[in-house]
């Protein structure tokens, strides 16, 4: 009794210590994915308000002795070229976010409740060939895309990407959307059918409210697909008025020099509105993957 009785106390001891140390493994992990994330963000930050002589030093000078923001200033004045172009860049960018995001939000709503909710010939068939394209590279699509847009007249213009981005994120935000379905009772339907609701009318006064979560997690990955990408904007566009960002702040670099400063600035203010948008709407995101993961 008493070898069992000092035995048990070193037993949970020893168990205890292992937790703790993968407790503190993970924390530095988290810390060093902090940094790893973080960092390119701060010198990204530093080298905007550098002068262009202070961002071409070696060794690198950490910090400006002179701060300045002489590359927001320029890029954000529509009286000089530079501002023009970055200004329509960020529009342009903006614009193709927005619609294509309404527009991944409308197809998906429908098409995942359909997905949840009714059983037709073929569904899982059909399910899982939507999941199809996400096993290929975006690249390997390029060349069949470039040549149906100039075949349809849509090369140089917006209405290209928009079907393109459209047709790599629909995949996915029917499937978050699924999940989310699956796990939204059905009784909670019926009983509005029963109280005299249309299926439609149970859809959008029950159902809708509910999937708020799943829908704003669709949207953030639509708008933070479309605002990133960068070979079809690249292939589809070529006339300067209708580039996006991710192609627009290339021009920064030319064959003699490249304006450091000015394309962190750009760089930086590209990325700030997707950071702060996913900020805010993160535990929407979040709430949405472990929805559609979870069996109630």
């Amino acid at each position: 009794m008493s070898t069992t009785a000092k035995t048990a106390p070193r037993g949970l001891s020893r168990r205890r210590m292992r937790v703790d140390g993968w407790r503190w493994a993970g924390r530095i992990f988290l810390v060093f994915m902090l940094l790893y994330t973080a960092v390119p963000m701060i010198w990204m930050l530093i080298t905007s308000i550098k002068s262009g002589f202070a961002a071409m030093q070696f060794p690198p000078q950490w910090w400006p002795d002179e701060p300045t923001l002489a590359s927001y200033e320029k890029l954000l004045d529509p009286q000089n070229s530079v501002g023009q172009d970055f200004l329509r860049f960020f529009w342009n960018s903006l614009f193709v976010s927005t619609v294509t995001t309404i527009l991944s939000v409308i197809v998906a709503v429908p098409a995942a409740y359909a997905f949840s909710r009714f059983s037709f010939p073929g569904r899982n068939f059909l399910f899982f060939a939507v999941l199809l394209r996400n096993m290929f590279p975006a690249v390997i699509f390029l060349v069949p895309l470039f040549i149906l847009m100039r075949l349809l007249g849509l090369m140089n213009t917006h209405g290209s990407l928009i079907l393109t981005y459209l047709t790599f994120g629909l995949p996915l935000a029917i499937w978050l959307l699924k999940g989310f379905y699956d796990n939204i009772p059905v009784q909670l339907e019926q009983a509005a059918r029963i109280d005299g609701a249309t299926r439609f009318q149970a859809f959008i006064l029950i159902v809708m409210p509910l999937s708020a979560p799943g829908i704003i997690a669709t949207a953030i990955y639509s708008f933070i697909g479309a605002w990133n990408e960068y070979i079809y904007a690249y292939t589809f566009l070529t006339k300067n008025d209708q580039l996006t960002l991710p192609v627009g702040i290339q021009r920064f670099f030319s064959e003699n020099t490249t304006d450091f400063p000015g394309l962190m600035a750009a760089s930086l203010m590209m990325s700030v509105p997707v950071v702060v948008l996913f900020l805010v709407l993160q535990r929407y995101f979040v709430r949405a993957l472990t929805e559609g993961a979870v069996k109630h």
